[in-house]
C-alpha cells in the first residue's frame, strides 16, 4: 500500500469513526429528548393544623374528580395520622389539564397531648396509641416536603391562622422555595374571617373556600393549572 493509499484509508477510517461519534451523539440526545418530553405528575401536598380541613379538602377534590374519597374524617384530632395518597388525579381548568399526585397530610403541631383525645370520650389507652401515631405521622409528613412539588396549605377562617405552628409550616416551605398557596377554609361558617388569613399572610395568595360545601373548588382547580400547567 503506498503513502498515498495509506493516508487515504486512515482518513476514511477516522471519518467513519467521527461519523459513529456523531451518530451517537444524535441518538443519546432523541432519547434524552424523548423522555424528558414524557413529564412526571406533580405532587401536590395540603399541608395545615389540625381540623383546618385538610381531609375535607381532599375528599372533595377527589370525589369530584375520581369519585372515590381518599380520608377518613372525624371531629377527633389527627384523624388522619399518616399520609394518604391519591394517584393519578386529572385536573381540568381553561381548556388545560394536569396530572396530579394529591397527598393528605397529618395535621402539623408542636404538642400532641394524648389527654386532649381523652375529651373526646376515647379510652386512656386508645388515646396515647393515636397520640403516638399522630406524632409519627408529623414526621412523615415534615419528611415529605422533600417530595412534593407544590402546596395547598390551608387554615381555619373561624381562628386566629397566625400561630406559631402556622408560621412555622409556612416558614419551612419558603426555605425550600416550595410554591405555596394558601386557603381561608370553612367560609360556609357564620364567624368565618378570611381577612384574617389575608393578614397574618400577605406574601402569598389566598384563596377562599368552603371544603365541606365544594365552594369555589373550582376556582382552586384554575389557581394550580394557572401555577404547574
Amino acid at each position: 500500500m503506498t503513502d498515498q493509499q495509506s493516508n487515504s484509508f486512515y482518513n476514511s477510517l477516522f471519518d467513519l469513526q467521527l461519523s459513529g461519534v456523531k451518530m451517537i451523539g444524535r441518538l443519546k440526545d432523541f432519547f434524552s429528548n424523548l423522555f424528558s418530553a414524557q413529564e412526571e405528575d406533580v405532587s401536590i401536598g395540603i399541608y395545615g393544623p389540625p381540623n383546618a380541613g385538610k381531609s375535607t379538602l381532599s375528599n372533595q377534590i377527589s370525589l369530584d374528580l375520581t369519585g372515590e374519597e381518599m380520608s377518613d374524617v372525624s371531629e377527633v384530632p389527627h384523624e388522619t395520622r399518616a399520609v394518604e395518597k391519591k394517584e393519578k388525579v386529572a385536573i381540568e381548568a381553561d381548556g388545560r389539564s394536569i396530572d396530579i399526585n394529591l397527598l393528605d397530610m397529618p395535621g402539623i403541631t408542636t404538642n400532641v397531648d394524648f389527654k386532649d383525645f381523652k375529651e373526646h370520650g376515647m379510652e386512656e389507652d386508645d388515646a396515647k396509641g393515636r397520640a403516638k401515631e399522630a406524632t409519627k405521622g408529623i414526621v412523615e409528613a415534615v419528611k415529605y416536603l422533600d417530595d412534593v412539588d407544590a402546596c395547598l396549605v390551608i387554615f381555619d377562617s373561624t381562628k386566629d391562622p397566625y400561630t406559631q405552628v402556622n408560621v412555622t409550616i409556612i416558614g419551612n416551605l419558603e426555605a425550600k422555595d416550595i410554591p405555596i398557596l394558601v386557603l381561608a377554609n370553612k367560609i360556609d361558617k357564620e364567624d368565618a374571617d378570611p381577612e384574617r388569613v389575608r393578614d397574618a399572610f400577605p406574601q402569598h395568595p389566598v384563596l377562599e373556600v368552603s371544603a365541606k360545601e365544594g365552594e369555589n373548588i373550582d376556582k382552586l382547580y384554575e389557581e394550580i393549572i394557572g401555577r404547574l400547567s
